[in-house]
């Protein structure tokens, strides 16, 4: 018996109406936190931990298949590339390759053997299974040392032999930037576990963004909470553009600090000064300098760039940012990322380079630059799994790509080009990469 029009209407009405009831109970779940919201949440946070609490995808398939392992041509700016990276079989690596992606120097970088003991994390963010964390932000210092952050778990330093230097057992992530003192500039996080009842209010527990300011030793000198940053100068507003957002186990991420570094002793100064620092806040797409000394928020721009990364002072007037997002805004535009360069006064940022399709250049995640002393700029291109130079016409004159195998890649969290004359510390006449010593842990 065939069913009647009137019958089909009315399935089509209950399965319509079933689908309005469950989608509207879905949005009072996400706004309200009513049932089951505790065990969605928990049952995500668990997923992230085995994804070293970040919903990550560490291999991607190759963009072009022509791409080599290393591209070298006479017009790269010469030294050594330190490279942070996923490897084959979700290993982490730290290595500094010369301009032929030979390895000279190798450290061991396992997060479960290095810090075995990490009893100040939160038991839902501790690792459970490898790679357990990435490689977020990472500086060679003068003498050869790296010093790097397990991203959300904590800073270390590391000799050229190995062995571990000291920890700071603090939350600290995405950028470690080395200042002409010494002193490092880390971006950190902390546990709150009593609700904020200041705008926008937010119920425990949550993570606080903090800027560090780190001895060469190791301890904390001086810290700085970003929102009270804002607060303090008038943009408490902006605290509330993300409110609820959460990202990985970073519990209420609402601004996503991503990198903090000083205005270079060395540079000239102009509109920014000696003393200034730079922050970026992901989540709100917004970047600002402030006063060291007073705190007073001297520039700040938000709207122009989408969930951007690694804004550089480049002068005494002007910021470089990689945008990851907002090269391809426009209904059927591809997605692309760029990199933009800021002058205060201005009201709109230059384009320095930007992707199209003779030259695909897109990351959704992470991302780097790097303006290198004869003009050209070193990329860092998370997703695609490589790093590339460009001069100032935009043309690639050299090129790393991290293959795992036959036509797939692992992340690469940073390409840094160090300088030529650090090949003292790690050029061996054998030809003969460095290894790393036994493991020395302290008690950090």
């Amino acid at each position: 018996m065939m069913d009647s029009a009137p019958q089909r209407d009315g399935y089509r009405t209950f399965i319509a109406s079933s689908l309005l009831l469950m989608f509207s109970y879905g949005v009072a779940v996400g706004m309200f936190h009513i049932f089951p919201y505790a065990f969605i949440r928990s049952a995500l946070q668990g997923l992230g931990q085995l994804n070293g609490g970040n919903f990550i995808v560490y291999y991607h398939p190759v963009r072009n298949p022509n791409w080599k392992p290393i591209f070298n041509t006479a017009d790269a700016c010469d030294g050594l590339n330190l490279v942070t990276r996923i490897g084959d079989d979700d290993r982490l690596v730290a290595e500094v390759l010369d301009m032929e992606g030979r390895p000279l120097q190798t450290w061991n970088v396992d997060w479960f053997e290095r810090w075995p003991d990490a009893e100040y994390l939160p038991s839902e963010v501790k690792p459970r299974s490898r790679p357990g964390c990435q490689i977020h932000g990472a500086v060679v210092a003068p003498n050869g040392d790296l010093v790097f952050n397990y991203d959300y778990l904590g800073l270390m330093r590391l000799g050229r032999d190995g062995a571990t230097k000291w920890r700071l057992p603090y939350q600290t992530h995405h950028s470690v930037h080395l200042s002409d003192d010494g002193r490092l500039w880390v971006c950190g996080q902390e546990r709150m576990f009593e609700d904020e009842k200041a705008h926008p209010w937010r119920t425990a527990p949550y993570d606080a963004s903090t800027i560090l300011e780190i001895s060469p030793n190791g301890e904390i000198l001086t810290k700085w909470s970003v929102e009270g940053l804002l607060r303090k100068n008038g943009y408490a507003g902006l605290l509330g553009l993300s409110h609820g957002f959460t990202n990985g186990y970073a519990r209420q991420d609402i601004l996503h600090l991503n990198d903090v570094e000083t205005f270079p002793a060395s540079m000239a100064e102009g509109f920014f000064k000696k003393g200034d620092i730079l922050v970026s806040l992901r989540n709100i797409s917004t970047i600002f300098v402030f006063e060291r000394d007073t705190g007073k928020i001297k520039y700040l721009t938000t709207g122009q760039m989408v969930w951007q990364h690694d804004p550089d002072f480049i002068d005494g007037n002007r910021i470089a940012v990689f945008d990851n997002k907002g090269g391809g805004v426009l209904a059927g535009d591809a997605p692309a990322s760029r990199l933009l360069v800021f002058t205060p006064g201005e009201s709109e940022p230059e384009i320095r380079f930007t992707g199209a399709p003779e030259h695909p250049f897109y990351t959704k995640i992470m991302g780097k630059q790097q303006w290198l002393p004869n003009g050209n700029v070193l990329v860092t291109e998370t997703d695609g799994g490589r790093g590339f130079e460009i001069d100032g016409a935009g043309r690639i004159v050299w090129q790393y790509v991290n293959f795992v195998k036959p036509h797939v890649v692992g992340i690469v969290q940073e390409v840094t080009r160090l300088p030529a004359d650090m090949k003292r510390l790690f050029e061996r006449p054998t030809g003969v990469a460095r290894g790393a010593s036994p493991i020395g842990l302290d008690k950090g």
